[in-house]
């Protein structure tokens, strides 16, 4: 067994050269002043003894000019990283063994991004900063008690507090800035300083449970922009359907995937190499081709045969777009899913020139790099607008296409100054999911038990089968396609890293679960504890004004107050962990997510986090969306207060519009 409680080691271990068999981080900009490295190094030393800090001091300023951060490779563990089973980790409680598993899941290389450079996905979602942070936060853990708090600040472990047994175990944020000082060269400067981080959501609060996640959205968003845009005889069928998308690394391949679960034909283009070839090994991917003629034809011989594959091609995104403009192939859905929330760090590749030259671009003159971006960016949207004039259905993914290309100059906007294109929550996924209080549940089996994730499936469908039988039918929808994917999930072998599943599910779905689950572990059909959480893809986690709250439209959609609360309310509410986090998916500066993990080991304790926590997690956000005057939100949530005695919500009286236009009219 793995002694954790070592933390920072007694002896300095040797140094450690970068280890290829991984992906690496590309070049962090070097931002940082002579006083600034000098600051940098100065808070890089302060984990080590002072008789380290001659030699460190020198080898840290080499990684601080190398990869513009300072990563402390020398003190990466020699141990495998993975999430171990849960009795493994030698904790004086169970709930912060489970935090350890969560944080190794996050950094397993079959998981991570770049697990050396401590990022989970997207280019930029780190866990922490450095290494020294992984060592002392799992001594931390592994020696707290359950009246005591873990305090995160940005990866760095603050230290442990005198809390009590009903307060979070851990408490994270990431990159929580002053707003003034929420630049993105705000952000590279603090992050170079070993002082804040982009965590994503998932990554910096350990909640990352692979691509699968990932992949259920995209299902399920599929499936809905069909059913909304296209005349299909069989709605839960894409049999025949074209969907042409990119990215297959930092987001994790989710819509090759996907769209052969949904039945499609998808063509996805990907720069990277190494990314496009693990994906295809995977599994994740069904062909790789690098032949545009080759592309094509195979495309339209599986759309005539409504035959369900993905194929990939390596190479950019503009080609292939481009490519299907001049050769007349029009596919019926297409989007973006490449990371540019990241854009001038790798998140995004220009045109004309391949991906090693692209990276040393990106290192020896990144201005240049920037404006090759927003060039490559233009052409993407020409394409892309060309293709719609033509019947094409697009959406942006939230990724933050449709902001990086309107400020590159792109003919992305209407005359209004709104974009041209709505993105996949304003139209799609929130006025049918998120109203209705339908997101990303997830949990994680810490037994590591295929055994045990079958049986929490069969739950899951049960209930799953129970509540669609007595709904209305947009809810029976929903219910049905989780249905659909749990067996789907299962048949595409969609687990990486930890035994994990995530569905949608509404408020009554993810309670119901969590509670037979409680009941499943204790009376032995389930061997372990579970940990229980969410995306911050979510109904109220996550305030993302081109995203997550993109159909809010009351004018608040650039507040943060429900996301907040959502973390606030869910610490005592009995979460076993909450974090809130600036950035998510769109980028640093462009939303704040609260996010949670609760961990359930069959108790009567268990039962009560479930229905105070789980509840107020998902109702916070149906009440904003009701008082936006969302009419699926209302709707759910006058249910929810008639079923709920202790409920009461402040509902919205709807104005006609015909008073507003006389009103005006006569002034």
């Amino acid at each position: 067994m793995i002694d954790y409680t070592v933390g920072i080691p007694a002896e300095l271990p040797p140094t450690k050269t970068l280890d290829e068999n991984v992906p690496h981080a590309p070049r962090r900009p070097l931002v940082l002043d002579y006083a600034d490295k000098r600051l940098a190094i100065k808070n890089a030393l302060r984990y080590f003894p002072t008789e380290w800090h001659e030699e460190l001091a020198s080898e840290f300023l080499d990684e601080l000019e190398q990869f513009g951060h300072i990563y402390m490779h020398r003190f990466r563990p020699n141990y495998s990283m993975h999430a171990r089973h849960i009795s493994d980790y030698d904790a004086e409680t169970e709930s912060a063994a489970a935090i350890m598993l969560m944080i190794q899941n996050n950094l397993d290389p079959d998981v991570a991004q770049y697990p050396h450079e401590l990022v989970t996905y997207g280019t930029n979602g780190s866990v922490f900063q450095n290494w020294a942070q992984y060592l002392l936060t799992m001594k931390y853990l592994s020696s707290i008690k359950d009246d005591q708090t873990l305090v995160m600040y940005s990866g760095h472990p603050l230290g442990v507090f005198p809390s009590s047994k009903d307060a979070p175990m851990a408490v994270v944020t990431n990159g929580m800035v002053i707003p003034n000082y929420s630049s993105q060269d705000d952000y590279e400067r603090m992050n170079a300083l070993g002082v804040s981080q982009y965590g994503q959501m998932t990554a910096g609060s350990y909640m990352y449970i692979g691509p699968q996640g990932i992949v259920h959205g995209t299902t399920i968003t599929i499936l809905n922009a069909a059913r909304k845009y296209l005349d299909l005889p069989n709605q839960d069928d894409l049999g025949g359907v074209l969907y042409v998308t990119s990215g297959l690394g930092g987001m994790s391949g989710a819509q090759a995937k996907a769209a052969v679960i949904a039945g499609a034909v998808c063509i996805i283009a990907e720069i990277d190499p190494i990314a496009a070839k693990k994906r295809h090994s995977q599994g994740w991917l069904t062909e790789l081709y690098d032949d545009l003629d080759k592309i094509a034809s195979r495309a339209i011989d599986a759309v005539a045969n409504k035959e369900a594959v993905s194929i990939g091609y390596v190479g950019n995104v503009v080609d292939l777009l481009e490519y299907l403009v001049q050769s007349n192939i029009t596919p019926d859905l297409a989007s973006d899913q490449t990371s540019l929330h990241n854009p001038w760090l790798g998140g995004y590749m220009p045109a004309g020139v391949g991906f090693e030259e692209a990276r040393e671009l990106l290192r020896t003159d990144p201005s240049l790099f920037k404006i090759e971006v927003q060039n490559s960016l233009c052409r993407h949207v020409s394409s892309i607008n060309e293709l719609c004039n033509r019947g094409t259905i697009f959406w942006d993914y939230g990724n933050a296409f449709l902001l990086e290309s309107s400020r590159a100059g792109a003919d992305v906007l209407e005359d209004d100054g709104t974009f041209r294109y709505p993105s996949y929550v304003e139209n799609i996924m929130g006025p049918m999911c998120f109203d209705y209080g339908f997101g990303p549940f997830r949990w994680v089996c810490t037994s590591g038990s295929v055994e045990d994730l079958k049986v929490t499936d069969q739950i899951s469908i049960d209930i799953l089968r129970k509540l669609a039988s007595n709904c209305d039918d947009e809810i029976k929808t929903q219910y049905e396609d989780n249905i659909r994917w749990i067996v789907e999930a299962d048949k595409h072998e969609l687990v990486v890293g930890s035994k994990a599943r995530i569905l949608y599910a509404d408020e009554v779905g993810r309670r119901m679960i969590a509670l037979e689950f409680n009941r499943a572990i204790a009376d032995g059909r389930i061997s372990a504890p579970i940990v229980l959480g969410r995306d911050h893809h979510d109904v109220g986690g996550t305030d993302s004004p081109y995203r997550e709250t993109a159909n809010i439209r009351d004018g608040s959609m650039f507040t943060a107050d429900m996301s907040i609360h959502n973390f606030v309310g869910d610490s005592f509410r009995g979460a076993t962990w909450t974090s809130l986090h600036n950035g998510g998916g769109v980028g640093w500066g462009e939303v704040i997510n609260g996010g949670f993990g609760l961990f359930i080991d069959g108790s009567d304790d268990s039962s009560c986090r479930i229905t105070s926590m789980i509840s107020w997690d998902v109702i916070n956000g149906l009440a904003r969306r009701s008082w936006a005057r969302n009419p699926g939100a209302i709707a759910t949530v006058k249910n929810a207060v008639n079923t709920d005695e202790k409920l009461n919500v402040t509902m919205p009286n709807l104005v006609d519009d015909e008073v507003l236009d006389a009103i005006f009219k006569s002034r």
